[in-house]
């Protein structure tokens, strides 16, 4: 079975959304988890209204990303879940995505598989998948090179994002949960894939599975648009800042070639001190 699992703190109306395209999905072979971190608005009192099938769990409102992931993933391993999907809940599924999804699973059932991004608003792909380079501290989009023909099936990349993420139960069993403690919001899930793909665990973007988001809706978006010093401490030492200098550090200490280590950090700190005001 699968479970779905949707971290979500206020912001019904994107929860609601995404429950609603799950409700329409073609296969209805998943069992969906919402993990409600505190939320403040009517989140809570909407789930029990309107949704009840889904499961939810409740949040001390301190968990962030990885520890309400990570609770639901436990609830989820609990009953002998075979697959596990992390998904924000700022996104809709087409109704074949499940169904593509699964397809592509069961052909590679040790695979961690994610999908390509389409803005909702525009229906431009905004993510199709990259390589990493620990050494120039260089992205390489797949987007960019791939030829239109080739954009379908799988393409192995470096690592992959939590919105649609689909792991194999057995990564979990084997590999352990994200890493909550070190990574309590940003790089868990690029940490997750990248050591999962170490351990001999293929790591996808699908190019047949496709995500509706909303990419100016993310935090790292928002603190950007400010452009303040209190968002440039925000983004290098807050919880929630995209740059946070402590979570890179853990990140790279753990992924980073030893022979790249130094070089990679010093790139990285620059990246990170100068790039928000420069982006």
């Amino acid at each position: 079975m699968l479970y779905i699992i949707i971290p979500v703190f206020n912001r019904w109306p994107f929860t609601q959304a995404c429950l609603q395209s799950l409700r329409q999905q073609t296969v209805r072979h998943f069992r969906v988890v919402v993990v409600d971190d505190g939320s403040t608005d009517d989140t809570r009192e909407s789930l029990a209204r309107d949704f009840a099938e889904v499961q939810v769990l409740p949040g001390s409102g301190q968990l962030y990303w990885t520890a309400a992931v990570n609770l639901g993933i436990r609830y989820a391993l609990a009953y002998d879940a075979d697959r596990i999907m992390t998904l924000n809940n700022d996104v809709v599924a087409p109704p074949d995505f499940i169904e593509k999804v699964l397809r592509w699973s069961h052909r590679q059932p040790r695979a961690l598989l994610g999908p390509v991004e389409l803005d909702a608003s525009t229906g431009q792909t905004v993510f199709g998948g990259e390589t990493f380079s620990f050494l120039t501290h260089s992205r390489h989009s797949l987007l960019a090179s791939l030829p239109p023909e080739d954009q379908c099936g799988l393409h192995p990349v470096t690592y992959l994002p939590g919105r649609g993420l689909l792991v194999p139960a057995m990564v979990f069993r084997m590999q352990g949960l994200f890493d909550e403690r070190r990574l309590p919001h940003y790089l868990a899930d690029y940490d997750f894939t990248s050591q999962a793909r170490r351990a001999g665990f293929p790591v996808y973007i699908n190019y047949d599975t496709h995500l509706l988001t909303y990419p100016d809706e993310s935090g790292q978006a928002k603190t950007r648009r400010q452009r303040s010093l209190r968002g440039y401490y925000q983004h290098l030492f807050g919880i929630q800042g995209g740059g946070n200098l402590r979570n890179f550090t853990y990140f790279a200490v753990k992924n980073a070639p030893v022979f790249f280590l130094p070089f990679f950090l010093v790139n990285g700190y620059l990246r990170r001190l100068l790039g928000y005001f420069l982006r």
